[in-house]
């Protein structure tokens, strides 16, 4: 299994550097449509290549969906957490109620009643 995800980053790879290769050129990029710009009075641009324009899109939008995924998730590790601190809370009073129950009993016999 780890030889097929080394081969698949290797391809990858590959793809993402011919990709970068083939699309060099720059473009312009402007914060708005210049009709919208003539009425503000300014329009901030700047001019990157292609392929940094294309994989900052893909990098943004795994951050973007990542965070939405996160939040959307936000309710569940909640409730884990209330429930794992409730198990440890009936575990403590579960263990403390055997050994009220096992204080006069032999030791031994306690020990198998415990393991019970």
């Amino acid at each position: 299994m780890r030889y097929i995800r080394y081969a698949f980053l290797a391809i990858l790879g590959i793809v993402l550097i011919s990709i970068s290769l083939a699309n060099h050129e720059a473009v312009e990029l402007k914060l708005m449509p210049d009709v919208f710009a003539e009425l503000v009075g300014f329009n901030l641009s700047t001019s990157l290549p292609l392929f940094l324009v294309v994989l900052g899109g893909v990098v943004a939008g795994l951050i973007i969906g990542f965070l939405w995924e996160w939040m959307r998730e936000h309710k569940h590790r909640r409730d884990a957490t209330a429930k794992k601190s409730e198990v440890r809370k009936l575990e403590r009073e579960v263990k403390k109620l055997k050994k009220k129950q096992n204080e006069g009993q032999d030791e031994v016999l306690a020990l198998l009643d415990e393991a019970s």
